[in-house]
């Protein structure tokens, strides 16, 4: 019986070197590139994204970059039923995929697959997200209670995003969402996962992570915030995104460069901190203790995957 075809997952914290891995792999064993990093789906931001450069993207394919309109919202629903065709495109060209990224949730429904459920109605969370601005989130808690009391007690009332979705799938599918957990999840089928994790020295990390925030401004970050606020304004999410977030401030005049530079760096180190917790609940992920570009790990990834493929 053939085996399922490979799918290797490079995962780890911000700064860890996943996309020289990741290149090394893919010129290695024919790969293709699937991001999963969430602000990178969206186009017209570069510089706080830390994207693939022109010459790194010629070097391997690369998929679901930049195809996100800036005003435009992406579920992690949404990214994993355009992921997994990517990935069956790729297995129809003999090709291998790997998918690359530091978003644990966009990467848990790819492989694991999210509960069913509809689609964002934004007509009606806008008109929750006003309700709740004019009656507080305990007005939504109680409409929740009302529609699926079991889920109620699920979520607390300070939870706005949550119960804002839950009331939505009630409303959207006239089922409770309890009901639908109960139909299980969809996980990815068709391949083999080998999930290789980047694990480097903590202090060595928040080095790489504070001198690449610095540079994010010194190459231009707040001239590309500038420009997306003039053409887009508040619509364009990812400018709540890590950097953006305070490149939106100094244009604004609300903080100084010097401030801003340093709440980038402080923010992306504690997001580094969020993501090893995420990615330490995962199952089955091979450690590597170092950097992606390193020539060791490197090495270690490359003589991993020959023996999964043997």
């Amino acid at each position: 019986m053939l085996q399922d075809p490979l799918l290797v997952v490079v995962l780890g914290p911000t700064g860890s070197g996943k996309t020289a891995l990741s290149l090394a792999l893919a010129e290695r064993f024919r790969g293709e590139i699937v991001n999963c990093d969430s602000v990178a789906l969206y186009r017209e931001f570069e510089i706080g994204t830390a994207k693939p450069t022109a010459p790194e993207r010629a070097r391997a394919p690369h998929h679901l970059f930049d195809f996100v309109e800036p005003s435009g919202y992406i579920t992690a629903g949404e990214y994993a039923r355009q992921a997994r065709q990517t990935l069956e495109e790729i297995k129809s060209r003999g090709a291998m995929p790997i998918v690359v990224g530091g978003t644990g949730l966009y990467l848990r429904a790819l492989l694991d697959g999210l509960f069913p459920g509809p689609q964002r109605l934004e007509e009606l969370r806008e008109r929750l997200r006003q309700r709740t601005e004019q009656k507080g989130s305990a007005h939504l808690h109680r409409l929740l209670s009302h529609l699926d009391p079991a889920a109620a007690t699920k979520i607390h009332a300070n939870d706005t995003p949550k119960l804002i979705r839950a009331i939505e799938v009630c409303l959207a599918s006239r089922q409770k969402m309890t009901e639908i957990w109960k139909g299980g999840r969809d996980p990815l089928q068709g391949f083999r996962f080998l999930r290789l994790g980047l694990d480097p020295n903590r202090n060595a990390l928040y080095d790489r992570i504070n001198q690449r925030a610095q540079r994010m401004f010194d190459c231009g970050l707040v001239q590309e915030t500038q420009r997306l606020l003039d053409k887009y304004g508040d619509a364009a999410r990812p400018l709540t995104s890590l950097g953006y977030k305070q490149a939106v401030q100094l244009v604004r005049g609300e903080i100084d460069h010097s401030t801003a530079v340093q709440a980038a760096q402080q923010s992306h180190r504690n997001y580094a901190k969020r993501q090893m917790t995420w990615f330490r609940r995962e199952l089955d992920v091979v450690w590597l203790a170092g950097f992606g570009d390193e020539p060791r790990i490197r090495d270690a990834a490359i003589s991993r995957v020959l023996k999964v493929s043997a």
